[in-house]
Parts: C-alpha cells; sequence; structure tokens
C-alpha cells in the first residue's frame, strides 16, 4: 500500500478513494474566468484542481482564487523554483514541478524547505517529453527505465531533505510505455502515484487511451489518483474520469446504462431511446443499472441481471426489475414506466 498525502482535505494514497484531478485552461491572470471554470469542475466531480502558475500575477491570483473555492488547488510550476516557493506563500495547497526543467538540485532544496515549512505536498511530474539530457543520451529515448530513473533521482533529493510528502507521476503520450513506467515505479517505491496518459488528444481518441491506460493500471492495483488529459473544456475530463473509475468498480456513477449495440432484429431505433433514459434519469446520484436492450435475444436477460431493464419486441417491451418481468405494454408506455420505476427506486435508496 502506498504511503498518505494530503492535499488539502483531500487524501492520496493509503487505501484512500482514488480521487479525480483536472486543470484549468483559462489564464490564471483572469481570476474571476479561472474562478468560474474552477466551480464549473468542482460541480461535475472534481476533487483536486490545478493550474498554471507562470509569472508572479498568477501567484497574485492564488489569493482571490481561493476564497472562491473549498477545492483544494495545485500550482503547476515549470522553469522557475521561485513561483513554487511564492505559490506556497500564498497558501497553495499542492506544488507540481517537472524536474527536467526545475533547475539543479540547489533550486530543488529550496522548494523543499518552503513546502516543509507548511507542509505542502509535492507531485514530482515526469513527462517523456522533457526528461533530462544525460537519460535521453543513457535511454536513446523516453523508455519507462528512463522515465523511472528520474522520478528517482529527484526522490533521492527530497528524501535528504527528509522530505517525502510526496506524489509521483510518470506520463507519457504512449499507452504502452505510460502502464510499463507506472507499472515499473509501482514496485520501486511506495509513494503514491497520480495516473495519466499525457498529451492523449481530444474526444473519443483521448478517451480511448485515457480508459486503457488508466483502467490498466487501476485494475492492476496501481493509482491513487488521476487525470484524464483531453484537449477542450475540461469538464470533459472530470466526466471521462468518472465514467473510468465506475467501469471498475470503484466510484459510484449513478445511473449506469447498459444497451446492446443493435442488429438487423432490433425492432426500434434503439439510440434515441437510450439517450431519452439516459437524459431522464441524468439527475440521480444513487448507484443503479439500467439495461435498455433492443431484442428478445440477450435483452431479457440482460434486464433481469440490471437493477431494472426494458427490452423491446415489435410493438410491445417487457420490464424487468429485480431480476422478475414487471410488466409488458406497448413501446412508449413501456419506456415512460421504465423512467417512472427507476426514479422510484432512486428515492427508495435515498
Amino acid at each position: 500500500m502506498t504511503k498518505r498525502v494530503m492535499v488539502g482535505d483531500v487524501a492520496i494514497g493509503a487505501g484512500a478513494p482514488v480521487s479525480i484531478q483536472s486543470m484549468t485552461n483559462t489564464d490564471t491572470r483572469d481570476h474571476v474566468a479561472t474562478s468560474e471554470q474552477i466551480k464549473r469542475l468542482s460541480e461535475a466531480g472534481a476533487d483536486i484542481v490545478r493550474f498554471s502558475v507562470y509569472d508572479a500575477e498568477c501567484v497574485q491570483a492564488i489569493d482571490k482564487i481561493k476564497k472562491t473555492t473549498d477545492v483544494p488547488l495545485v500550482a503547476d510550476i515549470h522553469f522557475d523554483y521561485r513561483l513554487a516557493i511564492d505559490s506556497i506563500k500564498h497558501g497553495i495547497d499542492k506544488i507540481r514541478f517537472n524536474p527536467g526543467n526545475i533547475g539543479d538540485a540547489a533550486n530543488v532544496k529550496k522548494l523543499v524547505a518552503a513546502a516543509k515549512e507548511r507542509n505542502v505536498p509535492i507531485r514530482i511530474g515526469v513527462n517523456g517529453g522533457s526528461l533530462e539530457k544525460e537519460l535521453l543520451a543513457k535511454y536513446g529515448k523516453p523508455t519507462p527505465e528512463a522515465m523511472v530513473e528520474s522520478a528517482m533521482g529527484h526522490i533521492r533529493i527530497l528524501q535528504n531533505e527528509n522530505y517525502d510528502n510526496v506524489v509521483v507521476s510518470l506520463k507519457a503520450s504512449n499507452v504502452k510505455d505510460t502502464v510499463a513506467a507506472y507499472t515499473l515505479m509501482h514496485q520501486k517505491s511506495d509513494l503514491p502515484l497520480h495516473v495519466g496518459v499525457t498529451e492523449a488528444g481530444h474526444g473519443e481518441s483521448a478517451l480511448v487511451k485515457s480508459s486503457i491506460g488508466i483502467g490498466t493500471l487501476l485494475l492492476s492495483g496501481i493509482g491513487d489518483t488521476i487525470r484524464v488529459s483531453m484537449t477542450g473544456d475540461p469538464v470533459r475530463e472530470i466526466e471521462a474520469a468518472k465514467l473510468i473509475l465506475a467501469s471498475v468498480g470503484l466510484k459510484n456513477s449513478g445511473v449506469e446504462i447498459v444497451s446492446c449495440p443493435t442488429c438487423g432484429r432490433t425492432p426500434v431505433d434503439l439510440e434515441p431511446i437510450v439517450l431519452y433514459v439516459k437524459k431522464a434519469l441524468s439527475d440521480i446520484k444513487q448507484s443503479m443499472k439500467v439495461a435498455v436492450m433492443g431484442c428478445v435475444v440477450n435483452g431479457p436477460g440482460e434486464a433481469r441481471e440490471a437493477d431494472i431493464g426494458i427490452a423491446f419486441g415489435k410493438g410491445s417491451a417487457a420490464v424487468f426489475k429485480g431480476g422478475e418481468m414487471l410488466f409488458t405494454a406497448p413501446t412508449e408506455e413501456a419506456i415512460e414506466r421504465l423512467i417512472a420505476e427507476a426514479r422510484m427506486m432512486a428515492r427508495v435508496l435515498t
């Protein structure tokens, strides 16, 4: 089991629930826009939010942003360790820096001293795209072994300063290398791991890469906090992260819709029905599995296995609840009664 690190009031590691992170894409100096985006991320389910701190104006914005949210905040620092120290002085909850571009060991030691004074955790963020030159020369490219060696080197610097309030990430844009790097790191260290696939891309491509990479690691018992990297609105990262955690059994997903891919036997246009049911039940927070199945082949079986489900036939549908058939009714009526029954179940579970 990994060690526990506290980021504000959120625990990472030592068996704590896997937390969800994201990063703002606003100009941090615009504290109003940044605060508004953090609010949206928090409402979507973010446990921790990170933002870039790249100059003194960003540091000054920290105080104003912190007044608008209770979500723990992480300052993302590159190149200038002094910005990290100043961020700590302004009350940031955690620092993330990249060992490859923060400067020499003396700079890291100064940062550690500031972090120790206020008990602020540090995430060592190793990225395949910004490894130290000597490691690239040694390995020829950013291999998993090179990434782990980079992380271990910087961990030693922190440990030499008697500081182990540390989280580690080892991200590559290549899923296979990412999984290999985290697996190797997990074998070498008990520090908590921030898991993600960096520069995963946009839309479905990013979701597939992150699902495979993060999901593989979580199913192997590796990973204490996650960030799904997606180009665009960061709220989509939170939605994707929740789906990944629910899919591997680590988070209550609210309503989980199970539906078939459809085939020539399907007597209804299933996709709009699925979307309609999903929207109608989207506000339910209780964990519930709802099957929306297109025909009588696999439909009744899947519907029985769900908390509640529907299987369509020609002109009618059967609704199942708790493993038993509840009723049959004409198609449109059955859909509405399915939704009503699901909402009644949610009220009982409250």
